[in-house]
């Protein structure tokens, strides 16, 4: 999630624990505390795909950060000693303050790698998009009411409604995205679309539209449907390519793409270019922020690995309008086809 929702709910869990006794520190301390592990951001990598792939990975770890809630705690117990609440309800504390970070970002689409060091697929469980307001603003309006006001009995439920609230959201988008996505499979289903292998994620900033992808071992598929649907719901289908990385010498940094995304990856020739594309974040909408150049094509038709870089392009903006208007009208639908088409992603299959 983007670091205001991340800080505002560590500083809603600090306020509910501890602004009986510290007041407008314990919200303070909670956002401080909720921003660490986003600190890797600053880690520095020799190629975009090593960036990404080790971004939320031991700063996310639950493990690292169960160990340093426990280290943290015990050196603040050690410092300063506060008999009005016990070691291991601060403890507590700053363990949740620490988790939630993590869990909150597997709900997203990007990846958590929740069990470092082990390596199973990070986790996505993509019912909210990065920035999505309706959770964020009951922890803010909580978290406001202890800055100003401080704390009390009344600032204290404000702030644990923000909580409440925000949560009965969380629970609301994991409903929202099976439903949609049972939804979706059934019309691609109808239309002869192989779904076994499927994946959903919201859509910007709303849980009531969202992207459904398939996949088989020719093709990816994306339908768009909205909660409000109550016809048909557009969709198109494009080659994925893999068989392009059968071209190139073995390599890490592309199969650790793969791994990261559960292999929700295509890939496309273009001016002797060889470029990945992590279609779980919005392959129809053109995202160049996660295309990689991997390869590229020498004059005698030989491919070479090359140190990874970003497929240039803009963020393109102009999307938001119609998919903003799409959340509620299926009419019209949105242009997937010329999307793709922009975006230069191979051969298109549309409905």
């Amino acid at each position: 999630m983007d670091s205001l929702t991340q800080a505002v709910l560590g500083a809603s869990i600090g306020g509910a624990m501890l602004s009986r006794f510290h007041g407008r520190k314990a919200v303070v301390a909670g956002a401080v505390l909720a921003s660490l592990p986003d600190l890797d951001v600053f880690i520095q990598y020799a190629d975009p795909i090593s960036a990404m792939t080790y971004h939320r990975g031991f700063t996310h770890s639950l493990f690292v950060l169960t160990a340093f809630s426990l280290l943290l705690a015990a050196l603040w117990r050690g410092i300063k000693p506060d008999k009005r609440y016990s070691f291991l309800w601060l403890f507590t504390t700053v363990w949740l303050i620490f988790i939630t970070h993590p869990l909150l970002d597997s709900f997203t689409t990007f990846g958590t790698q929740l069990w470092w060091p082990l390596m199973p697929t990070p986790a996505s469980w993509s019912s909210l998009f990065i920035i999505d307001p309706l959770y964020t603003v009951p922890l803010l309006v909580g978290a406001l009411a202890v800055l100003i006001f401080g704390g009390g009995p009344r600032t204290q439920k404000w702030i644990n409604w923000g909580l409440i609230l925000s949560s009965a959201y969380l629970v609301w988008s994991v409903g929202a995205k099976h439903w949609a996505e049972h939804r979706a499979l059934a019309q691609l289903q109808a239309q002869g679309i192989n779904t076994e292998q499927h994946w959903s994620a919201a859509m910007p900033f709303n849980t009531v539209l969202w992207r459904v992808l398939t996949r088989d071992e020719h093709q990816h598929c994306e339908m768009v449907i909205s909660l409000f649907d109550r016809g048909p719901s557009e969709y198109a289908c494009v080659d994925h390519n893999r068989f392009l990385t059968q071209a190139i010498p073995p390599s890490e940094l592309v199969d650790r793409l793969r791994w990261f995304t559960g292999d929700w990856v295509r890939f496309d020739v273009e001016e002797d270019l060889l470029i990945a594309t992590d279609i779980r974040i919005g392959a129809v909408m053109g995202v160049s922020s996660f295309r990689f150049v991997v390869a590229e094509q020498t004059f005698d038709g030989e491919w070479h690995l090359v140190t990874p870089y970003r497929w240039p392009g803009a963020p393109r903006w102009e999307l938001l309008k119609p998919m903003m208007h799409r959340i509620i009208y299926s009419d019209p639908p949105l242009p997937l086809e010329k999307w793709l088409e922009k975006a230069n992603m191979g051969e298109i299959h549309s409905n």
